[in-house]
């Protein structure tokens, strides 16, 4: 169904959604009783209203927090909203004729930063687009802000999907923002008022978030960044993976796509990464050949994975990192730059079959772990740690 092309429809659809789960909610709300107007985690969502205690027709406040809890708030976000002002700028161009304006907020739902044509004489515009303000699920009820946290997923939610009646006036695209340690650390949101429909803007506010989390990953401290991608995929596009490594190749960041292309986790503590971990093949020739080709020009390479999978790379130096890079390599402590304390979790099973893959090979050459390191492209180091046995 072309939802642009119906609007009458839709609008009907949703109001029939709402009159079977608030006129008769003494049970859960069956699949097949919200139609085609509204998505299953829409009605989620109004059944954890319910169950707060809310009701679709009382007041809402678009209450704001202390400024003492602001002030923490402002201190935690600081890297999300530095790496999201460029985007925003941009995106308030892009969205000023249809006069949608965009909210960045931290992972609690509080507005940490706004862009775009805010009409402060509309007291409903005014009210969503101000730093500070709670609009989490439990402080306005269903949005495109509190879906896109909790599904952590790109959403659309138009008109009478919010939950309350008085957010029914507006219409939004949101999409998850995540940090370079994985975790969602908040979400960008684009809000009309009495808009049309407009389910477009999921694509662009998921763009925008991609930007948002690239930025920030490369801002971050770091010796080589890895651009990933699968075979005969361009790099260069919305869906490259992309990783930072310290100078002793362990893993500092990395954005959504490489996550999902390598199975890594978010990042936890106490538990470090190297890249060795991931790449069956040595580290240290990324740093050498990112060294060799210099900044203007970055071939393509391909990465053999543990998992017997091959991705395809362009690796580049940061360029004040050579000289740390060196230390490390040498073993020099008193140069080599630390890997930050949060670093991302391995599954256990693709740490399984890399040491499987290690046996097998160690065993092939009769024990030889010389000949089983040179066939795997790894350092005889490498496979004494992955095997937990003394080297010889």
């Amino acid at each position: 169904m072309s939802l642009t092309n119906h609007p009458i429809d839709r609008l009907g659809q949703i109001e029939q959604a709402r009159e079977h789960l608030f006129q008769g909610r003494s049970g859960p709300l069956a699949s097949h009783e919200t139609g085609s107007g509204v998505s299953p985690w829409v009605a989620q969502s109004w059944q954890r209203c319910l169950a707060m205690g809310l009701h679709p027709t009382q007041a809402v406040g678009f209450d704001a927090i202390s400024a003492q809890h602001m002030r923490r708030v402002q201190e935690a976000s600081r890297p999300l909203v530095q790496a999201a002002q460029p985007v925003l700028i941009d995106l308030a161009r892009a969205i000023a004729d249809i006069r949608y304006f965009a909210i960045l907020t931290n992972a609690e739902g509080i507005v940490v930063d706004v862009h775009g044509p805010v009409d402060r004489q509309d007291r409903r515009a005014d009210a969503i687009a101000r730093v500070g303000v709670d609009l989490s699920e439990k402080a306005i009820g269903t949005t495109a802000i509190s879906a896109a946290l909790s599904e952590l997923q790109p959403v659309w939610l138009h008109r009478g999907e919010h939950f309350f009646q008085a957010t029914g006036v507006y219409s939004c695209a949101g999409a998850p923002v995540f940090g370079p340690d994985g975790w969602c650390a908040g979400m960008l949101d684009l809000t009309g008022i009495e808009s049309q429909e407009r389910p477009a803007l999921k694509h662009l506010v998921r763009r925008s978030a991609r930007s948002i989390e690239n930025s920030w990953l490369l801002s971050t401290a770091h010796s080589l960044v890895l651009r990933l991608n699968w075979p005969g995929n361009q790099p260069g596009d919305d869906s490259d993976g992309l990783i930072t490594l310290g100078p002793d190749g362990h893993i500092l960041g990395a954005n959504p796509s490489a996550r999902q292309m390598l199975s890594l986790s978010p990042f936890e503590l106490n538990e470090p990464l190297h890249a060795s971990d991931v790449f069956a093949s040595a580290w240290e020739n990324l740093f050498d050949s990112a060294a060799r080709n210099g900044q203007a020009t970055v071939p393509t390479q391909e990465l053999p994975l543990w998992s017997g999978l091959r991705l395809q790379a362009q690796a580049w130096l940061a360029s004040t990192t050579a000289h740390a890079f060196s230390a490390a390599r040498s073993g020099s402590s008193a140069n080599r730059v630390q890997s930050t304390p949060q670093t991302p979790v391995l599954s256990k099973g693709l740490k399984d079959a890399q040491t499987e893959m290690i046996r097998a090979a160690v065993h092939q050459a009769r024990g030889n772990v010389a000949e089983a390191a040179r066939a795997l492209g790894i350092s005889r180091a490498t496979v004494y740690r992955k095997l937990g046995s003394p080297k010889a």
